[in-house]
Protein backbone atom coordinates (compact mmCIF):
# COMPACT_ATOMS: atom_id res chain seq x y z
CA UNK A 1 0.00 0.00 0.00
CA UNK A 2 0.97 3.49 -0.80
CA UNK A 3 -0.33 5.86 1.38
CA UNK A 4 -3.96 4.76 0.84
CA UNK A 5 -4.85 1.20 -0.09
CA UNK A 6 -6.51 2.11 -3.35
CA UNK A 7 -2.81 2.51 -4.77
CA UNK A 8 -0.91 -0.34 -5.44
CA UNK A 9 1.81 -1.89 -7.48
CA UNK A 10 1.11 -4.93 -9.57
CA UNK A 11 3.31 -7.99 -11.14
CA UNK A 12 4.77 -5.37 -13.62
CA UNK A 13 6.14 -3.51 -10.70
CA UNK A 14 3.31 -0.34 -12.32
CA UNK A 15 1.70 1.70 -9.96
CA UNK A 16 -1.86 0.90 -10.04
CA UNK A 17 -5.36 2.99 -8.84
CA UNK A 18 -8.57 1.23 -7.92
CA UNK A 19 -6.70 -1.72 -9.84
CA UNK A 20 -6.00 -0.45 -12.85
CA UNK A 21 -2.15 0.13 -14.18
CA UNK A 22 -1.30 3.72 -14.40
CA UNK A 23 1.20 2.72 -17.24
CA UNK A 24 -1.39 1.57 -19.43
CA UNK A 25 -3.87 4.54 -18.41
CA UNK A 26 -0.95 7.36 -18.97
CA UNK A 27 -0.76 5.21 -22.78
CA UNK A 28 -4.45 5.43 -23.28
CA UNK A 29 -5.21 8.88 -22.43
CA UNK A 30 -2.01 10.51 -23.01
CA UNK A 31 -0.48 12.96 -19.74
CA UNK A 32 -0.72 14.79 -18.28
CA UNK A 33 -4.14 13.54 -16.66
CA UNK A 34 -5.98 13.65 -13.66
CA UNK A 35 -7.21 10.09 -12.96
CA UNK A 36 -10.01 9.70 -10.18
CA UNK A 37 -11.01 6.47 -8.53
CA UNK A 38 -14.99 6.57 -8.86
CA UNK A 39 -15.11 3.45 -5.79
CA UNK A 40 -13.62 5.83 -3.24
CA UNK A 41 -15.65 9.30 -3.79
CA UNK A 42 -18.72 6.96 -3.45
CA UNK A 43 -17.54 4.84 -0.41
CA UNK A 44 -16.08 8.63 1.09
CA UNK A 45 -19.89 10.03 0.62
CA UNK A 46 -21.33 6.71 2.26
CA UNK A 47 -19.11 7.15 5.33
CA UNK A 48 -20.08 10.67 5.87
CA UNK A 49 -23.97 10.07 5.38
CA UNK A 50 -23.94 6.89 7.77
CA UNK A 51 -21.85 8.66 10.24
CA UNK A 52 -24.38 12.20 9.94
CA UNK A 53 -27.51 9.92 10.29
CA UNK A 54 -26.09 7.81 13.33
CA UNK A 55 -24.52 10.32 15.98
CA UNK A 56 -26.37 13.71 14.38
CA UNK A 57 -29.66 12.02 13.67
CA UNK A 58 -32.00 10.74 10.28
CA UNK A 59 -32.01 14.70 9.10
CA UNK A 60 -28.12 15.19 9.02
CA UNK A 61 -27.05 16.09 5.68
CA UNK A 62 -23.62 16.67 4.50
CA UNK A 63 -22.92 18.36 1.67
CA UNK A 64 -20.45 17.98 -1.09
CA UNK A 65 -18.24 21.34 -1.45
CA UNK A 66 -18.07 22.11 -4.84
CA UNK A 67 -15.24 23.79 -4.83
CA UNK A 68 -12.84 20.96 -4.21
CA UNK A 69 -13.71 19.56 -7.58
CA UNK A 70 -16.17 20.67 -10.03
CA UNK A 71 -17.32 19.13 -12.96
CA UNK A 72 -21.01 17.47 -14.33
CA UNK A 73 -19.95 14.01 -13.33
CA UNK A 74 -19.15 14.66 -9.42
CA UNK A 75 -22.67 16.42 -9.12
CA UNK A 76 -24.51 13.08 -10.60
CA UNK A 77 -22.74 11.14 -7.68
CA UNK A 78 -23.45 13.64 -5.07
CA UNK A 79 -27.02 13.04 -5.96
CA UNK A 80 -26.62 9.18 -6.19
CA UNK A 81 -24.89 9.22 -3.10
CA UNK A 82 -27.90 10.93 -1.47
CA UNK A 83 -25.68 14.76 -0.90
CA UNK A 84 -26.17 17.91 -0.69
CA UNK A 85 -23.70 20.88 -2.09
CA UNK A 86 -22.22 23.91 -1.77
CA UNK A 87 -21.77 25.93 -4.65
CA UNK A 88 -19.60 29.50 -4.47
CA UNK A 89 -20.11 31.11 -7.65
CA UNK A 90 -22.14 31.00 -10.30
CA UNK A 91 -20.64 28.80 -12.28
CA UNK A 92 -20.85 25.83 -9.98
CA UNK A 93 -24.27 26.85 -10.06
CA UNK A 94 -24.45 26.16 -13.49
CA UNK A 95 -22.55 22.83 -13.82
CA UNK A 96 -25.15 21.57 -10.77
CA UNK A 97 -27.89 22.75 -13.06
CA UNK A 98 -26.70 21.17 -16.11
CA UNK A 99 -25.75 17.96 -14.20
CA UNK A 100 -29.44 17.79 -13.30
CA UNK A 101 -28.27 18.23 -9.29
CA UNK A 102 -31.79 18.65 -7.37
CA UNK A 103 -31.61 22.88 -6.82
CA UNK A 104 -33.67 22.32 -3.52
CA UNK A 105 -30.47 20.37 -1.77
CA UNK A 106 -28.21 23.29 -3.04
CA UNK A 107 -26.86 25.59 -0.46
CA UNK A 108 -25.20 28.88 -2.04
CA UNK A 109 -22.24 30.38 -0.30
CA UNK A 110 -20.37 33.34 -0.86
CA UNK A 111 -18.79 36.16 0.77
CA UNK A 112 -19.86 38.68 -2.84
CA UNK A 113 -22.67 37.03 -4.28
CA UNK A 114 -23.12 39.53 -7.57
CA UNK A 115 -26.80 40.58 -8.02
CA UNK A 116 -26.84 38.73 -11.23
CA UNK A 117 -25.48 35.52 -9.04
CA UNK A 118 -28.51 36.23 -6.76
CA UNK A 119 -31.14 36.15 -9.76
CA UNK A 120 -29.29 33.09 -11.22
CA UNK A 121 -29.96 31.17 -8.17
CA UNK A 122 -33.43 32.04 -7.68
CA UNK A 123 -34.15 31.24 -10.99
CA UNK A 124 -32.70 28.30 -10.36
CA UNK A 125 -34.57 27.74 -7.19
CA UNK A 126 -31.72 26.94 -5.19
CA UNK A 127 -32.95 25.83 -1.62
CA UNK A 128 -30.71 27.97 0.75
CA UNK A 129 -28.61 30.91 0.73
CA UNK A 130 -25.55 31.16 3.22
CA UNK A 131 -25.71 34.92 3.73
CA UNK A 132 -22.05 36.39 4.62
CA UNK A 133 -23.20 40.23 4.84
CA UNK A 134 -25.74 43.12 5.36
CA UNK A 135 -25.59 44.42 1.79
CA UNK A 136 -25.89 40.55 0.66
CA UNK A 137 -28.99 40.46 3.21
CA UNK A 138 -30.75 43.58 1.49
CA UNK A 139 -30.14 42.09 -1.84
CA UNK A 140 -31.75 38.87 -1.26
CA UNK A 141 -34.20 40.49 0.28
CA UNK A 142 -34.94 42.54 -2.79
CA UNK A 143 -34.88 40.21 -5.18
CA UNK A 144 -37.18 38.05 -3.43
CA UNK A 145 -40.07 40.00 -2.82
CA UNK A 146 -39.48 41.51 -6.11
CA UNK A 147 -40.55 37.77 -6.93
CA UNK A 148 -43.04 37.44 -4.18
CA UNK A 149 -40.82 34.49 -2.65
CA UNK A 150 -39.57 33.86 0.71
CA UNK A 151 -36.12 33.03 0.28
CA UNK A 152 -34.66 29.84 2.71
CA UNK A 153 -30.74 31.55 4.41
CA UNK A 154 -28.19 30.86 6.99
CA UNK A 155 -25.86 33.37 8.49
CA UNK A 156 -22.34 32.85 8.40
CA UNK A 157 -20.89 33.36 11.77
CA UNK A 158 -16.78 33.71 12.39
CA UNK A 159 -16.81 31.33 15.70
CA UNK A 160 -12.89 33.15 16.15
CA UNK A 161 -11.10 29.71 15.96
CA UNK A 162 -7.35 29.48 14.72
CA UNK A 163 -6.77 25.60 13.70
CA UNK A 164 -3.27 26.59 13.22
CA UNK A 165 -3.25 25.26 9.85
CA UNK A 166 -1.64 27.52 6.45
CA UNK A 167 -2.62 31.26 6.95
CA UNK A 168 -4.08 30.77 3.22
CA UNK A 169 -6.56 28.04 3.76
CA UNK A 170 -7.89 29.70 7.49
CA UNK A 171 -11.77 30.92 7.68
CA UNK A 172 -12.73 30.84 11.13
CA UNK A 173 -10.70 33.59 12.81
CA UNK A 174 -12.20 36.95 14.42
CA UNK A 175 -10.09 38.80 11.27
CA UNK A 176 -11.97 36.80 8.15
CA UNK A 177 -13.22 37.94 4.92
CA UNK A 178 -15.74 35.35 5.32
CA UNK A 179 -18.98 35.79 7.89
CA UNK A 180 -19.69 38.03 11.24
CA UNK A 181 -17.65 37.42 14.21
CA UNK A 182 -19.19 36.64 17.57
CA UNK A 183 -16.75 38.28 19.73
CA UNK A 184 -17.25 41.68 17.81
CA UNK A 185 -21.00 41.93 18.46
CA UNK A 186 -21.21 41.67 14.25
CA UNK A 187 -22.82 38.05 14.32
CA UNK A 188 -25.98 38.97 16.95
CA UNK A 189 -26.71 42.12 14.89
CA UNK A 190 -26.82 40.79 11.69
CA UNK A 191 -29.15 37.88 13.02
CA UNK A 192 -31.70 40.47 14.57
CA UNK A 193 -31.36 42.35 11.10
CA UNK A 194 -31.68 39.13 9.24
CA UNK A 195 -35.28 38.20 11.55
CA UNK A 196 -36.64 41.67 10.96
CA UNK A 197 -36.33 41.66 6.80
CA UNK A 198 -38.16 41.03 4.61
CA UNK A 199 -38.68 38.53 2.03
CA UNK A 200 -35.98 35.80 3.94
CA UNK A 201 -36.65 32.90 6.19
CA UNK A 202 -33.63 32.61 8.34
CA UNK A 203 -33.08 28.84 9.26
CA UNK A 204 -29.95 28.89 11.08
CA UNK A 205 -26.21 29.15 10.82
CA UNK A 206 -23.47 28.47 9.39
CA UNK A 207 -19.25 28.32 10.48
CA UNK A 208 -16.45 26.87 8.65
CA UNK A 209 -12.70 27.12 10.11
CA UNK A 210 -10.45 26.24 7.85
CA UNK A 211 -8.94 23.37 5.74
CA UNK A 212 -6.62 20.50 6.37
CA UNK A 213 -7.43 19.75 9.84
CA UNK A 214 -6.07 17.23 11.61
CA UNK A 215 -6.75 17.85 14.96
CA UNK A 216 -9.89 17.60 16.23
CA UNK A 217 -10.02 20.43 18.99
CA UNK A 218 -10.81 23.05 16.63
CA UNK A 219 -13.96 21.89 15.74
CA UNK A 220 -14.69 20.89 18.97
CA UNK A 221 -14.20 24.49 20.44
CA UNK A 222 -16.27 25.96 16.82
CA UNK A 223 -19.21 23.80 17.70
CA UNK A 224 -19.47 24.36 21.57
CA UNK A 225 -19.06 28.24 20.55
CA UNK A 226 -21.58 28.13 17.68
CA UNK A 227 -23.75 26.29 20.38
CA UNK A 228 -23.52 28.65 22.81
CA UNK A 229 -24.16 31.64 20.49
CA UNK A 230 -27.60 29.22 19.54
CA UNK A 231 -27.88 29.78 23.42
CA UNK A 232 -27.61 33.47 23.20
CA UNK A 233 -29.87 34.39 20.16
CA UNK A 234 -32.96 32.40 22.09
CA UNK A 235 -32.32 33.93 24.96
CA UNK A 236 -32.17 37.55 23.22
CA UNK A 237 -34.11 36.90 20.38
CA UNK A 238 -36.74 34.38 21.28
CA UNK A 239 -35.69 32.97 17.92
CA UNK A 240 -34.45 29.13 18.07
CA UNK A 241 -31.89 28.11 15.76
CA UNK A 242 -33.57 24.92 13.44
CA UNK A 243 -30.32 24.57 11.63
CA UNK A 244 -26.55 24.48 12.07
CA UNK A 245 -23.61 24.33 9.39
CA UNK A 246 -21.00 23.38 10.66
CA UNK A 247 -18.45 23.21 7.84
CA UNK A 248 -16.18 20.83 6.56
CA UNK A 249 -12.00 21.22 6.70
CA UNK A 250 -10.77 17.82 7.62
CA UNK A 251 -7.56 17.10 6.85
CA UNK A 252 -6.36 14.14 4.38
CA UNK A 253 -2.96 12.11 4.03
CA UNK A 254 -0.85 13.45 1.55
CA UNK A 255 2.38 12.08 2.46
CA UNK A 256 3.40 9.25 5.16
CA UNK A 257 3.91 11.89 7.65
CA UNK A 258 0.49 12.92 7.33
CA UNK A 259 -1.94 11.12 10.21
CA UNK A 260 -4.94 9.72 9.23
CA UNK A 261 -8.12 10.55 10.00
CA UNK A 262 -11.13 8.07 10.68
CA UNK A 263 -13.63 10.99 9.56
CA UNK A 264 -16.30 8.85 11.45
CA UNK A 265 -15.22 8.82 14.62
CA UNK A 266 -14.42 12.51 14.26
CA UNK A 267 -18.37 13.08 13.39
CA UNK A 268 -18.91 11.52 16.46
CA UNK A 269 -17.11 12.84 18.66
CA UNK A 270 -18.31 16.31 17.88
CA UNK A 271 -21.83 15.11 17.85
CA UNK A 272 -21.52 14.25 21.77
CA UNK A 273 -19.99 18.01 22.07
CA UNK A 274 -23.06 19.44 20.21
CA UNK A 275 -25.41 17.09 21.93
CA UNK A 276 -24.37 17.96 25.54
CA UNK A 277 -23.99 21.33 25.02
CA UNK A 278 -27.29 21.86 23.83
CA UNK A 279 -28.21 19.83 27.08
CA UNK A 280 -26.49 22.28 29.18
CA UNK A 281 -28.10 25.23 27.33
CA UNK A 282 -31.43 24.29 27.44
CA UNK A 283 -32.09 24.11 23.23
CA UNK A 284 -33.17 21.92 21.00
CA UNK A 285 -31.29 20.07 18.92
CA UNK A 286 -30.47 21.72 15.51
CA UNK A 287 -30.16 19.76 12.82
CA UNK A 288 -26.78 19.40 11.72
CA UNK A 289 -25.41 20.33 8.03
CA UNK A 290 -21.78 18.90 7.27
CA UNK A 291 -19.38 20.00 4.07
CA UNK A 292 -16.86 18.18 3.75
CA UNK A 293 -14.61 18.42 0.07
CA UNK A 294 -10.97 17.43 0.03
CA UNK A 295 -11.70 14.62 2.23
CA UNK A 296 -14.26 13.11 -0.59
CA UNK A 297 -11.99 13.52 -3.59
CA UNK A 298 -8.47 14.38 -2.87
CA UNK A 299 -7.15 10.99 -1.96
CA UNK A 300 -9.54 9.25 -4.99
CA UNK A 301 -7.18 11.06 -7.24
CA UNK A 302 -3.74 11.03 -9.35
CA UNK A 303 -2.32 12.86 -11.74
CA UNK A 304 0.27 11.36 -14.20
CA UNK A 305 2.76 13.44 -16.16
CA UNK A 306 5.82 12.28 -18.53
CA UNK A 307 9.52 12.61 -17.75
CA UNK A 308 11.21 15.02 -20.38
CA UNK A 309 14.53 15.45 -18.73
CA UNK A 310 16.62 14.99 -15.68
CA UNK A 311 19.12 17.57 -14.75
CA UNK A 312 21.37 17.33 -11.98
CA UNK A 313 23.40 20.12 -10.67
CA UNK A 314 26.28 18.70 -8.76
CA UNK A 315 26.53 20.61 -5.23
CA UNK A 316 22.90 21.55 -5.53
CA UNK A 317 19.82 19.43 -6.62
CA UNK A 318 18.29 17.39 -9.13
CA UNK A 319 15.49 18.92 -11.31
CA UNK A 320 13.08 16.29 -12.92
CA UNK A 321 11.31 18.19 -15.16
CA UNK A 322 7.81 16.88 -16.22
CA UNK A 323 5.03 17.39 -18.67
CA UNK A 324 2.94 19.63 -16.60
CA UNK A 325 3.14 21.35 -13.74
CA UNK A 326 1.85 24.91 -11.84
CA UNK A 327 -1.13 25.10 -14.28
CA UNK A 328 -2.53 21.65 -13.37
CA UNK A 329 -1.74 21.87 -9.69
CA UNK A 330 -0.67 25.06 -8.50
CA UNK A 331 -0.80 24.01 -4.58
CA UNK A 332 2.86 23.98 -4.36
CA UNK A 333 3.48 27.33 -5.69
CA UNK A 334 0.69 28.72 -3.32
CA UNK A 335 0.97 27.05 -0.64
CA UNK A 336 4.31 24.47 -0.79
CA UNK A 337 1.46 21.84 -0.43
CA UNK A 338 3.77 18.44 -0.15
CA UNK A 339 2.73 15.46 -1.93
CA UNK A 340 4.00 11.76 -2.78
CA UNK A 341 5.60 10.98 -5.87
CA UNK A 342 6.19 7.91 -7.76
CA UNK A 343 7.65 6.52 -11.07
CA UNK A 344 4.58 4.75 -11.73
CA UNK A 345 6.37 2.35 -13.99
CA UNK A 346 9.13 1.66 -11.65
CA UNK A 347 6.87 1.78 -8.23
CA UNK A 348 8.63 -1.71 -7.07
CA UNK A 349 11.94 0.02 -6.86
CA UNK A 350 13.22 1.59 -4.35
CA UNK A 351 13.13 5.53 -4.01
CA UNK A 352 16.72 6.34 -4.06
CA UNK A 353 17.15 9.96 -5.40
CA UNK A 354 16.20 13.57 -3.25
CA UNK A 355 14.63 15.49 -6.39
CA UNK A 356 12.73 18.34 -6.83
CA UNK A 357 9.89 18.04 -9.22
CA UNK A 358 9.94 20.91 -11.82
CA UNK A 359 6.90 22.09 -14.38
CA UNK A 360 6.85 22.56 -18.01
CA UNK A 361 6.08 26.37 -17.48
CA UNK A 362 8.47 29.19 -18.01
CA UNK A 363 8.65 30.25 -14.34
CA UNK A 364 10.91 29.73 -12.06
CA UNK A 365 8.22 28.81 -9.24
CA UNK A 366 6.60 26.12 -11.37
CA UNK A 367 7.25 22.94 -8.75
CA UNK A 368 5.33 20.16 -7.52
CA UNK A 369 7.75 19.92 -4.84
CA UNK A 370 11.35 19.95 -3.39
CA UNK A 371 13.42 17.41 -1.70
CA UNK A 372 10.97 14.73 -2.56
CA UNK A 373 12.35 10.70 -2.43
CA UNK A 374 12.01 9.58 -6.22
CA UNK A 375 12.65 6.38 -7.69
CA UNK A 376 15.57 7.26 -10.46
CA UNK A 377 14.26 8.84 -13.28
CA UNK A 378 14.68 9.04 -17.06
CA UNK A 379 13.08 10.83 -19.72
CA UNK A 380 10.07 8.58 -21.01
CA UNK A 381 9.38 7.10 -17.62
CA UNK A 382 5.78 8.05 -16.30
CA UNK A 383 5.58 10.10 -12.83
CA UNK A 384 2.57 10.36 -11.29
CA UNK A 385 1.61 12.74 -8.19
CA UNK A 386 -0.30 11.06 -5.80
CA UNK A 387 -3.52 12.30 -3.50
CA UNK A 388 -4.72 15.59 -6.07
CA UNK A 389 -8.26 14.63 -6.58
CA UNK A 390 -9.14 17.91 -4.73
CA UNK A 391 -7.87 21.69 -5.52
CA UNK A 392 -5.72 20.16 -8.67
CA UNK A 393 -8.21 19.98 -11.69
CA UNK A 394 -10.28 23.03 -9.82
CA UNK A 395 -7.40 25.37 -9.67
CA UNK A 396 -6.11 24.75 -12.96
CA UNK A 397 -5.43 27.18 -15.43
CA UNK A 398 -3.97 27.68 -19.16
CA UNK A 399 -0.69 29.40 -18.06
CA UNK A 400 1.40 29.30 -20.90
CA UNK A 401 -1.45 28.69 -22.85
CA UNK A 402 -1.09 25.38 -21.81
CA UNK A 403 -4.58 23.02 -22.34
CA UNK A 404 -5.98 21.76 -19.15
CA UNK A 405 -5.76 17.84 -18.53
CA UNK A 406 -8.25 15.69 -18.93
CA UNK A 407 -10.52 13.32 -16.05
CA UNK A 408 -10.38 9.88 -16.30
CA UNK A 409 -12.59 8.04 -13.81
CA UNK A 410 -11.91 4.45 -13.08
CA UNK A 411 -14.01 2.27 -11.71
CA UNK A 412 -14.48 -1.77 -10.93
CA UNK A 413 -11.22 -1.95 -13.34
CA UNK A 414 -12.36 0.11 -16.15
CA UNK A 415 -11.74 3.63 -17.69
CA UNK A 416 -13.40 6.34 -19.08
CA UNK A 417 -13.07 10.13 -19.89
CA UNK A 418 -15.14 12.14 -18.00
CA UNK A 419 -13.54 15.36 -18.82
CA UNK A 420 -12.32 15.67 -22.21
CA UNK A 421 -8.51 17.16 -22.79
CA UNK A 422 -8.60 21.49 -23.56
CA UNK A 423 -7.22 21.82 -27.19
CA UNK A 424 -5.30 24.62 -28.93
CA UNK A 425 -8.72 25.41 -30.63
CA UNK A 426 -10.62 25.23 -27.02
CA UNK A 427 -8.25 27.82 -25.82
CA UNK A 428 -8.22 29.94 -28.77
CA UNK A 429 -12.32 29.78 -28.67
CA UNK A 430 -13.22 33.24 -27.27
CA UNK A 431 -10.25 35.19 -29.05
CA UNK A 432 -11.54 37.36 -30.94
CA UNK A 433 -9.81 38.58 -34.63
Amino acid sequence: MIIHSHFDVNEKGHLTIGGVDTVDLANEFGTPAYILDENVIRENCRTYRRAAAEYFGEDALPLYASKALCFTGIYKIAAQEGMGVDCVSGGELYTAKKAGFPAEKIYFHGNNKTDKDIRDAMDMGVGTFVVDNHEELCAISKEAKKRGITQRILLRITPGIDPHTHRAVVTGNVDSKFGNPIVTGQAMEIVKAALQTEGVHLVGLHCHIGSQIFDLEPFSDAASIMVRFIADIKRECGFEVEELNLGGGFGVRYTEYDREIDYASSIRDIASIVTGFCKENDISMPRVILEPGRSLVAAAGITLYTVGSVKEIPGFRTYVSVDGGMPDNPRYALYQSQYTAVIANKANQAKDQRVTIAGRCCESGDLLGENMELQSAERGDILAVLVTGAYNYSMASNYNRLPRPPIVMVKDGKARIAVKRETYEDITANDVL
